[in-house]
């Protein structure tokens, strides 16, 4: 039974994944999945990846539909932008062979103590895209904009600064690569302004979506983008 909360979010994910995805229909993961390959799947980010329920809610689906297939490696580390990704990128990323990466560091490249700005977080990103596909070519790599992360003000240790610009040089960056992108945060500002008691739910400190927040907004977009259903929720795309 769907309630109207879910028909809510099923309506927003509906839209706002569909405009954000510049790579083919069905992602290259999902593609080898069907033909029987095995896949190694790294998720490179902040905490919202080292912590993010997401990542085993995503390994959870996958086992079901394409069981004993797909290995997901959980390489974020909390508290850590950019300049951290690239220095740790060979350790944490291209050691581990991976035929998929996610990527998300833009919620913390905007954190002010860390001094960087969208200059040096698209440096750091293209690096690290460069780096990844000199390994393998055929790695497929998929960027994610996250959260507002919009809680603390001016002048405290984790005040982020310019995050939709951050944001934006995320989607351009993959359009101009031909990369798929997982555009979160347009859901999540019209969820913070149009339901403000759901959205605290799901994002308590407007940057960390707790287990349910992945599970109703974050992994549904993923999979959708993949090009696979979501669980227990129609797909947009069927009209069902």
């Amino acid at each position: 039974m769907i309630n109207a909360k879910h028909v809510w979010v099923i309506l927003l994910l509906s839209v706002t994944t569909a405009i954000a995805s510049y790579g083919a229909e069905e992602s290259r993961l999902l593609a080898n999945l069907r033909s029987g390959k095995k896949q190694v799947v790294v998720t490179y980010g902040t905490s919202l990846t080292a912590e993010g329920a997401w990542v085993t809610q995503l390994k959870k689906e996958l086992d079901k539909t394409f069981p004993g297939l797909t290995q997901v490696l959980n390489s974020g580390g909390s508290s850590k932008w950019s300049e951290w990704g690239v220095k740790n990128l060979d350790k944490r990323v291209i050691q581990k062979k991976p035929d998929t990466v996610f990527i998300e560091f833009s919620i913390n490249d905007a954190v002010e103590r860390f001094k960087g700005s969208v200059e040096i977080a698209k440096a750091n990103l293209e690096t690290m895209i460069a780096r990844i596909l000199e390994s393998n070519p055929n790695c497929e790599i998929i960027l994610m904009t996250m959260t507002p992360g919009d809680k603390y003000p001016k002048g405290h240790r984790s005040y982020r600064k310019d995050i939709a610009a951050h944001y934006e040089m995320y989607r351009s960056v993959a359009e101009k690569k031909k990369l798929l992108l997982i555009d979160h945060y347009p859901t999540w500002k019209t969820l913070q302004s149009e339901n403000k008691a759901l959205f605290r739910k799901y994002v308590p400190d407007t940057i960390h979506p707790t287990a349910l927040g992945c599970s109703e907004v974050v992994t549904p977009a993923i999979l959708k983008a993949l090009g696979m259903k979501s669980p227990n929720k129609p797909d947009a795309r069927d009209g069902k």
